[in-house]
């Protein structure tokens, strides 16, 4: 290299020369050719390629002799011909080539990141010498893997340890359906692939099993030039549904976001332990924390022209320190290829929107989403109970509850079903016993049980407690002598068997779901349209989905969130990547469980004696607030028409359950499972269709399960012996007829309409008062079975108030100096000044957070943000916070009691009811609160406010005085 003096450059021969030894595709690709134009821009440096030819052809001693080498591998790079040229030459690399060998091993980039101490997700290598070698120490289960004792529960990720090798696999559990998804690199418009049928991990190599991180459907791939600086993008994760977002230029649609302080460490130490200046990685979010996989060589941001700048200025530094370290500090006031260049935005960033993510007035801004949803239709809820005495039974609970007598067993698990079904198969009768004595006629009733929970574990052809769940409780036990014969023990002889089946959400459900999700995006985000995926992938939008336990509660969720975020395919990997489960929060009636009993006590006197039950605390104003508000005055007339109807459909449905089962005896097919996949239906619209044609129920449900979900109503809607009804079947008589009624019309059951309007007359005044029989109980009943929920929007909106005026102060903050950041807009260390201003800026906004956040388990995770250098928005500081929390039916009813009446309470005498007269009127006229019902509260910031944002929600029939006020919108999504 020619002399270099402070004063500028001499010749051309005196340049830094640097040679390119890279593939020719490589060299051609566009940021690449972008980066390399900008340093040669400078006119400090001479640019040498070596191309194919060379590369591949020519001895090392012929190739071009360079000051500065930037080499890497790609498919057939011969590495090791260019670390002999670099031992022969010695230039500055500006990656490493021997460091390279170990990021083609998967196996050796774990072991090399965990060595810097960088966090990865928990694995486990699984090593075979040759095709589906037999290993000891690796042993599948239905749903879970394990590697010399450390268990992975699906859902697990599979990588081959090969790191070209791009088939990743995720396995998903069979609580969620099952299945697995396929990620491989992009073709066309796909990056992955969900099949439903494959549940067994492969076995033709070595691979490393991986805890799955649910990152809330949002990849990050980071890009490092040097250790000092790196660029983050985020994208929609193709374990969602595999559809690449791409702009109308055909390429891959990415927005930058900022790295936390933590993750620009991250960044610096893969930089540092691979020593690769330029690289990149995949970047893991999850519950607050982050984690490295898959680290790349060389690669470089595709786009974006703010970072092919930021990349050539922080090369030339690092090429500089190399070659002229005195000059190194130096740069030009203007850059040189800035002069007729016009500025560049994100296509994907300027389609799609400006600052305000909707408008509600001309000053307020959308800030916050809340939202109560109940799932999608159904089919109906059904529950068998049978005293069991026999052995093979009682030694099954004692298996799976540790081998204590006296505690109960719940089985769920695809193993533990099957273990029951086993057992259940061998104990049910071929022949149908007598019912001549008393004692005849219980052991048919206990055989047809027996036969009932036979029938319901054998439908759909595999396991999912999503579906079943069965609980045995021993009832009495006995001493007896161990086996061993040293001492007693007890055994159990007798316990009480519960199969709990059905509630499965169906094809019907889950497209409700869709379209309101669907309906969301398109009414609830104003001004925003099918931009609020964009706004999730950047963390623009600040998006959690919750969901209670059951199947149906979770597969609305995810059909919900398919159509909010426009997804495709089958609902499992959105589950798996979207919902989390929240029992504790949506899930149960048992705080609330005496004081419900009493109401319906009460309510059943109302019902069954009205002449002797006089109705009070009401008045023709509000007739709200009477006892049993909302029961058809001729409510016990209704009942005995109800019970003839019922009998009336539940003999069809025998006749039709008598011929199915003379046709299943005469085939001996009581042993053949039937060809019906609930998990596979989730994904199919038109899987009844064949079923329908034969003239058969809907769903997985024969006729004999249907006969004994109407007899087991006809019994206990009416106890003939005690001349007693029992108003509490009247919400699943109801329930049945609806569902037959929409699913099973072409069975043609003869007063099935008729039964469905009396029992639908009833259900509308009995269902609202099984949760309070006036006002005062049903606040108390609804303060209790949602007092978690109720917390958690409360935090939600503080939490959205404290961070809209943490936004307000630091944009103040800005604003007062902004002088001096326009004299300081060419700052000389402009490249290194990048990654300390967003520091800065990522510290005061993680403190923020932190105060904000710190007793909201919901909001562990960081507040990630929109990188503003790069986006097109008037404040990427601020959020649209949106929770959806999918529960079941009691958490609907009890919220909007809450909201009614919680001006009722003692503490709160005198204040103004929260919702206003007219709309108490409509709630009250509103008389089912049925499938995907719900309720949204909205938050909107006054942006005018000079001290402090003022947020408030505006609509008519609610009060909007206050400095938070609540609007309820409602919605009737089913029949």
């Amino acid at each position: 290299m020619g002399e270099v003096t402070e004063a500028g450059w001499g010749e051309e021969e005196k340049k830094i020369k640097v040679g390119v030894c890279v593939m020719e595709k490589k060299v051609l690709s566009a940021p690449m050719g972008q980066i390399l134009e900008r340093l040669q821009a400078f006119g400090e440096f001479q640019v040498i390629y070596f191309g194919d030819k060379v590369i591949l052809e020519d001895p090392i001693e012929s190739w071009p002799i360079c000051d500065c080498l930037i080499a890497f591998y790609s498919t057939g790079y011969p590495l090791e011909k260019a670390e002999a040229y670099a031992t022969l030459r010695k230039p500055f690399l500006v990656n490493e080539l021997v460091p390279q060998h170990l990021l083609h091993d998967r196996r050796k980039v774990y072991e090399r990141v965990e060595l810097f101490g960088i966090p990865v997700p928990r694995y486990a290598l699984v090593n075979r010498e040759f095709p589906y070698q037999e290993l000891d120490y690796f042993i599948e289960e239905e749903d879970f893997v394990e590697v010399h004792g450390s268990r992975f529960w699906k859902p697990f990720v599979e990588k081959p340890v090969d790191g070209d090798d791009h088939s990743i696999m995720i396995y998903y559990p069979s609580s969620a359906g099952g299945g697995m998804k396929e990620l491989f690199r992009k073709v066309g418009n796909r990056s992955s692939e969900f099949h439903s049928e494959v549940r067994r991990v492969r076995r033709e190599g070595s691979y490393i099993y991986e805890e799955f991180m649910p990152t809330g459907g949002t990849d990050v791939k980071v890009y490092t030039v040097g250790p000092e600086y790196a660029h983050a993008e985020a994208r929609k994760s193709p374990v969602v549904d595999g559809v690449v977002m791409r702009n109308p230029d055909g390429k891959e649609v990415r927005y930058p976001v900022l790295l936390t302080p933590n993750e620009k460490q991250m960044a610096r130490d893969v930089c540092i332990a691979f020593r690769q200046a330029v690289c990149g990685f995949d970047l893991l979010r999850c519950e607050g924390k982050s984690y490295v996989c898959d680290v790349n060589g060389w690669s470089f941001v595709k786009n974006s022209y703010k970072y092919y700048d930021d990349a050539a200025c922080v090369l030339r530094k690092m090429l500089l320190d190399a070659k002229a370290p005195h000059l190194s500090s130096t740069i030009p006031p203007t850059l040189p290829w800035k002069i007729n260049e016009p500025v560049q935005l994100s296509e994907g960033l300027t389609r799609q929107g400006s600052g305000i993510i909707g408008t509600f007035g001309q000053s307020e801004e959308l800030r916050c989403v809340i939202a109560i949803i109940r799932h999608g239709d159904r089919t109906p809820k059904q529950k068998v109970k049978l005293k069991v005495t026999e052995e093979k039974l009682l030694n099954l609970m004692l298996k799976y509850n540790g081998g204590r007598p006296r505690s109960e067993t719940k089985l769920k698990s695809a193993v533990e079903l099957q273990d029951l079904l086993d057992a259940t198969r061998i104990l049910v009768p071929r022949t149908r016993p007598g019912r001549g004595s008393d004692s005849e006629a219980e052991d048919f009733e206990h055989a047809e049980k027996l036969r009932q929970v036979k029938a319901v574990l054998e439908e759909g052809g595999h396991f999912s407690g999503i579906y079943r769940k069965v609980q045995l409780k021993p009832l009495k036990w006995v001493r007896v002598l161990k086996s061993n014969g040293e001492g007693e023990e007890e055994r159990p002889v007798e316990a009480l068997m519960i199969l709990k089946y059905g509630g499965v959400l169906t094809h019907a459900g889950r497209k409700q779901a869709e379209e309101l999700g669907r309906y969301f995006r398109n009414n609830i985000y104003p001004g925003e349209g099918t931009g609020l995926l964009r706004l999730h992938s950047t963390y623009r939008h600040d998006l959690k989905i919750y969901s209670s336990d059951e199947g149906r509660v979770q597969m609305s969720a995810a059909g919900f969130a398919k159509g909010l975020l426009d997804l495709e395919g089958p609902l499992t990997p959105i589950l798996v990547s979207l919902v989390s489960k929240d029992s504790s929060m949506l899930d149960g009636l048992d705080n609330a469980s005496s004081e419900m009993e009493e109401a319906k006590a009460r309510l059943n006197e109302i019902v069954t004696f009205p002449a002797k039950i006089g109705h009070s605390n009401g008045s023709s104003e509000c007739p709200w607030m009477t006892d049993g508000a909302g029961l058809p005055s001729n409510a016990s007339e209704l009942l005995p028409k109800l019970v003839t109807l019922t009998k009336k459909v539940t003999e069809q449905v025998r006749l039709l359950a008598k011929n199915e089962d003379e046709e299943l005896t005469e085939t001996n097919s009581y042993d053949v499972i039937p060809p019906y996949d609930q998990a596979k239906a989730l994904g199919k619209t038109n899987i009844d269709i064949d079923r329908i044609a034969a003239g058969l129920p809907c769903g997985s449900e024969g006729f004999l399960l249907m006969y004994a979900r109407w007899k087991k109503l006809e019994r206990d809607l009416y106890n003939e012996r005690k001349e007693r009804f029992d108003i509490t079947q009247i919400p699943d008589v109801y329930d049945s007829c609806k569902y037959d009624l929409l699913h099973n019309a072409h069975l043609n059951l003869e007063g099935l309409d008729e039964l469905f309007k009396v029992s639908q007359l009833l259900a509308d005044g009995v269902i609202p008062n099984e949760y309070g029989i006036n006002p005062k109980q049903r606040l108390k009943i609804g303060s209790k079975i949602a007092r978690r929920l109720l917390g958690k929007v409360l935090i939600d909106l503080r939490n959205t108030r404290e961070e809209a005026i943490s936004v307000a102060e630091l944009k103040c903050n800005e604003d007062q100096q902004s002088t001096f950041k326009k004299s300081e807009k060419e700052d000389t260390n402009y490249q290194l000044k990048l990654p300390i201003k967003n520091d800065d800026m990522r510290r005061i906004s993680t403190a923020s957070d932190k105060s904000m956040d710190q007793d909201d388990d919901d909001d562990k995770e960081m507040k990630y943000r929109l990188d503003p250098k790069y986006a097109n928005v008037r404040t990427p500081g601020r959020h649209v916070r949106t929770r959806l929390y999918f529960t079941s039916e009691s958490h609907i009813h009890s919220l909007v009691n809450v909201l009614r009446y919680c001006n009722l309470d003692e503490s709160l005498q005198g204040e103004d009811s929260l919702v206003c007269q007219s709309a108490l009127e409509r709630l009250y006229k509103t008389k089912e609160l049925d499938y995907m019902s719900y309720i949204v509260l909205r938050m909107f910031e006054n942006t005018e406010s000079k001290l402090e944002p003022v947020l408030f929600v505006a609509q008519v029939g609610c009060p909007a005085q206050k400095l938070v006020s609540i609007t309820l919108s409602w919605f009737n999504f089913g029949t």
